[in-house]
């Protein structure tokens, strides 16, 4: 016989909303986005649910579950404690839209804002194009992004703090590493990591990372070198002594 699970929903648009229970059988092997299919089928067909592949692979099923960001399609019943509500809300960062949609459209206008890829010239000294293999091993891991935004979702410059208009996030302080480790790019981001996207704000509390579905190292790879880069040009001592002398 099939367990029964409580699920505590919220339900809402931009205006205000409300938590509502729904209870409904679980199977073996079922994921948080099986059940909400469920309640959706027997009990409240007019649930907004954003999802796509099932896969983990789309990142359009991002959800807060029990308080923690996460993929609903990757999120097993059997590690939840289902003696207890499974608590299921939209991503706090973002505006919701209704029940479990928020509106994601501020993270693509903020990709249009950085600086594209600039490769040097075809005429360089040895006439080719090559890439070392350590280099392209450096930011392989950065490709991997499924734009599930759970990264800055939890990152508590923008959950918290609001600095939408002032900060990028991690998910596009990856998408920037990725640019400035290229060893063919020749644009130079550093002054906008620091003025214009204020990667200041960032206190490398690692929270981006863990919530990561793709496990991509975005504190330690990504983050902490675009800041050694802006410390290097903008606030290194020994940079400044020599400036003035």
């Amino acid at each position: 016989m099939a367990k029964q699970a409580m699920f505590r929903i919220w339900r809402g648009d931009s205006s205000g909303g409300k938590f509502r229970d729904y209870v409904t059988p679980v199977d073996e092997g079922m994921v948080v986005l099986d059940a909400v299919h469920r309640i959706q089928a027997q009990q409240a067909p007019d649930l907004a649910v954003r999802w796509n592949c099932k896969a983990g692979k789309c990142g359009s099923c991002s959800a807060e579950i029990n308080g923690m960001p996460k993929l609903m399609c990757m999120t097993r019943l059997s590690d939840l404690n289902l003696d207890m509500p499974v608590i299921l809300e939209p991503m706090h960062a973002f505006p919701p839209i209704r029940d479990l949609v928020t509106d994601v459209s501020w993270n693509f206008r903020v990709k249009k804002t950085i600086k594209k890829f600039r490769p040097r010239s075809p005429d360089a000294p040895d006439g080719t194009w090559r890439m070392q293999q350590a280099d392209v091993d450096r930011v392989q891991e950065f490709r991997k992004c499924i734009e599930c935004f759970l990264c800055q979702d939890v990152c508590h410059v923008l959950r918290e703090h609001h600095k939408h208009d002032e900060f990028i996030g991690p998910r596009y302080f990856v998408y920037v590493a990725a640019l400035e480790m290229h060893p063919l790019d020749t644009e130079d981001r550093v002054k906008d990591l620091k003025d214009k996207y204020s990667i200041g704000y960032c206190n490398i509390t690692t929270c981006c990372r863990q919530v990561c579905p793709e496990f991509i190292t975005i504190t330690e790879n990504a983050i902490i070198p675009l800041k050694e880069r802006v410390v290097d040009q903008y606030f290194d001592p020994l940079k400044k002594l020599l400036h003035i002398l």
